[in-house]
């Protein structure tokens, strides 16, 4: 069937029988889709919008032409029955597990080996949506903190640290032995905790306060941990001069006598008592259990149970730690602080301050910014839930080859961090206001969040690692990007070279660590154990090291072990390290200069431009044919299309019946089946603005891309006039002749912008220019050094020949020597001369024969094969033309 109209007087010679079988045509047509130029289905709504996904099915899908209608219907037919049993693809079931489907579409689910289309889009689409959750996840984590938490810890940690002895000026840092705690019980502890004065002495009107901001929760409490009296063995020699023996800290020897008085100063109490848990000091780990005391609400009523305490002797020969801990909240910035003073009683004698100050932020959601960060905090759980759906669908694809890719176990840490960060979340949150209530109901009692603030620092700490592993993820959404795998590609290549260096280097310093720490661990803080010993050898490298108090812990051996470490470390290890490293990455950067990306990023984007023009195009054209309709659907010229009319029309012009009814049903207002003048006019008008529409958002693409293209200097454009010349031999340049047929649309046009901008894949015309002259001449000498080795090959060969030759000769001298052995002497010595001069004879015309060959095919440039081979051959500028 013609897809040109049918004429006017066409239409009225037609016999009945003719509309008969004209019906029938066009039953058969409404049971195959249309051809490539023809129209799937007109889908204009009422607001002018147009559906994008019709064109995108009439361009990519290859449809029959009109002369195969009939046995296309047939096969459709066949198909139709060989499919009964299958699942419709456009049915509703269908279409939401496909849906699902690309929700869940990753480059390890999808076959993107074979499809560059959808390696990109799929690509895409993981960096977009892992953007996104990247994006939340730092509001999450930055949402909880502010520099306010380093003030506020500053503030608190100065007031309790800092503070004076009233009498030796001595503060909690430098606290040394047992009578200093006692001078920082009476002193500044007091007066850190209740300011119940203003700076005039006035009272204040509420008290609890600290720094008349900070509200006291509940009261302070002072806990000590002791042993007992025969804890450790003393020698036979000394049992008769000491009697009483105190081992260091172990939970095993913990005194758990009563004391001399009653309360619960001196009566001992397990962990499960006291609800607590154990603290790392300094010296070793302690329980939570412990002999404790609650100071009051008051100044003076604390003092008194300090007063008592000291009288009584609280702290003996056997205490080994005492813990002060208090929380302050801060309403007017939603703080808490969790405060923890710790002062050790070795065995040694003495005494060790150590403290915690924990600023949290245990109440979450007050402010409105807080409820964001709720909103936040949801949708990063529902990226979490995506991702583990995500990763259980590769897990079951792939198998135990899943944990293979270090980006796969990458994305299980970073869930499996996120899952226990939002449980602890809830539990902090309920844990928070429990405590709080039964806190407003025993105000006198003490409140341990030691717990809470403790697994809160925790969870802030997940939250980091995992912001950072987030982080570190990008790689591998933008790995297609030769330049974004340097990192990965260097070490991967070094790795073998990196782990034998490392035992070498280990051995080395591991065997510094150890004899620092023999030699200085007594008189050297830093080398007090192995492990301190290993981080300051660590901290000598980066030039953070003190030769002085090694020098004067020992003379001798101080200085000769710095030198021989600086030197073997330092000046030879070290260098050998950054060698390897230098090495691979000089290769990894020569092999990247031949490697091109996986798919550029520009290119999709152009070809993606390139489509909606198309698109556009095609719309246009279609509206132009419903006008041209109008005009020519009206045969009996009443200025009134029927149903008929139109259908009959349009089927010339190869719209489908879906298309036809739906343009006929929207403008036909009345529903008479028939579209009046009146009609015809809105129709018109409507088709007008749509053209126009669709030719204004046209010439907007154009004038962007445009904008894009154009050059960015006068300069550039003064270049470009300035050297013309050059320009002419841009045609020799290859425009990326690995691509498919399928983009060379998309490549001419990104041609001819770059040679508008004197630029070809980042390569000046000048610069092209120069590069193929020099290309030329060294194919010209190539040929040259080619000519001649051949020249000496067939010398060589000619030699190989003599030499075969001569061979033979003499093994027939020797013949004839041996056969004519009954001959006189005289005989055998004329055949014998004879032979040789021959040979000699022959020899010398071969001789001659060969010079004068070799100068009647002598050439200027050598072996006329390779010059004629080598003429022809194309020159590099002729294949650069070839391929443009």
């Amino acid at each position: 069937m013609s897809d040109r109209p049918v004429s006017d007087s066409k239409r009225g010679e037609l016999s009945p029988t003719s509309h008969y079988f004209e019906e029938e045509d066009d039953q058969s047509m409404s049971n195959r889709p249309s051809s490539a130029q023809s129209r799937q289905a007109w889908n204009v709504d009422d607001d002018g919008s147009r559906d994008n996904q019709a064109f995108r099915d009439e361009t990519d899908v290859p449809m029959p032409s009109a002369m195969e209608a009939d046995d296309y219907g047939r096969v459709e037919k066949i198909d139709e029955d060989d499919e009964e049993g299958k699942e419709n693809p456009n049915s509703c079931w269908s279409k939401f597990k496909n849906g699902l489907r690309c929700i869940w579409s990753t480059r390890m689910t999808e076959d993107t080996e074979n499809d560059r289309e959808l390696y990109i889009k799929t690509t895409i689409r993981e960096l977009c949506i892992y953007t996104v959750f990247l994006i939340v996840l730092c509001i999450v984590s930055f949402g909880m903190t502010s520099e306010t938490f380093y003030y506020y810890t500053k503030v608190m940690s100065e007031l309790f640290l800092d503070s004076q002895f009233p009498d030796t000026k001595n503060t909690f840092r430098g606290m040394t032995t047992m009578q200093d705690f006692w001078r920082f019980s009476e002193g500044p502890l007091m007066d850190g905790l209740y300011w119940e004065k203003w700076y005039n002495e006035e009272n204040v009107t509420e008290t609890g306060y600290i720094f008349y901001e900070n509200k006291l929760l509940g009261v302070p409490r002072i806990r000590q941990l002791k042993v007992r009296n025969d804890s450790c063995t003393i020698h036979d020699d000394f049992k008769n001069e000491i009697t009483s023996c105190y081992d260091a800290y172990a939970e095993s020897i913990e005194d758990k006598t009563s004391g001399k008085i009653n309360g619960t100063a001196w009566t001992y109490q397990t962990t499960e008592q006291l609800d607590g848990s154990s603290h790392d000091g300094l010296l070793t780990s302690y329980s939570g259990a412990g002999y404790t005391i609650n100071l009051a609400r008051t100044k003076l009523a604390s003092q008194a149970i300090i007063a008592e305490l000291k009288q009584n002797l609280w702290l003996d020969r056997g205490t080994r730690a005492v813990f002060v801990d208090f929380t302050v909240y801060n309403a007017n910035i939603n703080l808490f602080c969790v405060i923890r003073l710790l002062i050790e009683f070795p065995a040694t004698g003495g005494a060790l301050p150590s403290w915690t100050f924990r600023t949290v932020k245990l109440i979450r959601y007050v402010t409105a910014m807080d409820y964001f960060i709720m909103a936040c905090e949801g949708i990063f759980v529902l990226f979490i839930f995506y991702y583990c759906i995500e990763e259980v669908i590769e897990i079951k694809k792939h198998k135990l080859s899943y944990f293979k890719s270090f980006w796969n176990i990458l994305d299980v840490l970073v869930i499996v961090i996120s899952m226990i960060c939002s449980i602890f979340n809830v539990y902090r949150t309920v844990k928070v206001g429990d405590m709080l209530e039964g806190l407003l109901d025993k105000p006198n009692e003490f409140p341990d969040f030691e717990f809470l603030g403790y697994w809160q620092v925790q969870f802030n700490n997940g939250i980091a690692v995992a912001v950072f592993f987030a982080w570190v993820k990008i790689f591998k959404y933008i790995s297609f990007n030769k330049t974004m795998t340097q990192l990965s590609t260097t070490l991967g290549k070094c790795a073998k070279d990196l782990a034998g260096f490392a035992v070498m280097f280990f051995i080395i310093f591991l065997a510094f660590a150890q004899l620092g720490y023999l030699i200085f661990g007594t008189q050297v803080r830093d080398f007090r154990s192995f492990y301190d010993s290993i981080m300051t050898l660590f901290r000598i490298i980066l030039g953070d090291f003190d030769f002085h108090e090694l020098e004067a812990a020992n003379r001798v051996l101080g200085p000769i072990f710095f030198i021989l470490y600086v030197f073997f470390v330092f000046f030879v290890l070290l260098n050998m390290f950054l060698a390897i490293i230098n090495d691979t990455y000089s290769e990894v950067k020569a092999d990247l200069v031949n490697q091109k990306n996986e798919f550029e990023m520009g290119d999709y984007f152009k070809k993606g431009y390139n489509k909606m023009l198309q698109k556009l195009n095609l719309k246009r054209d279609k509206i132009v044919d419903l006008q041209k309709a109008l005009t020519s659907a009206d045969d009996d010229n009443d200025d009134k299309i029927t149903f008929e009319e139109w259908r009959n029309d349009m089927k010339g012009r190869g719209f489908a019946d879906s298309e036809i009814e739906a343009v006929f049903s929207k403008y036909d207002l009345d529903g008479n089946h028939v579209i009046d003048m009146d009609e015809r006019i809105k129709m018109q008008e409507d088709l007008e603005g749509q053209k126009l529409a669709i030719d204004k958002e046209y010439e907007d693409i154009t004038d962007k891309q445009n904008s894009k293209d154009r050059p960015r200097s006068s300069h550039a454009t003064a270049r470009k006039n300035s050297r013309a010349h050059s320009r002419r031999n841009s045609s020799r340049v290859s425009f990326n002749g690995e691509d498919s047929g399928d983009d060379s649309d998309d490549e001419d046009s990104g041609t001819r912008r770059s040679r508008g901008a004197r630029v070809v894949n980042g390569v000046s015309y000048e610069e092209f220019t120069v590069l193929s002259r020099r290309v030329d001449r060294m194919e010209h000498s190539i040929g040259s050094i080619v000519s001649k080795i051949d020249a000496v090959l067939v010398k060589l060969e000619a030699m190989e020949k003599a030499k075969m030759k001569r061979r033979e000769t003499m093994g027939k001298i020797l013949d004839s020597i041996t056969e004519s052995d009954g001959g006189s002497d005289e005989g055998k010595k004329d055949q014998m001369e004879k032979l040789v001069r021959e040979e000699l004879e022959r020899w010398d015309s071969q001789t001659s024969l060969g010079q004068s060959s070799s100068a009647r095919g002598a050439s200027p440039s050598g072996n006329p094969m390779a010059a004629r081979n080598r003429r022809s051959r194309p020159s590099s500028g002729q294949n650069a033309s070839s391929e443009v």
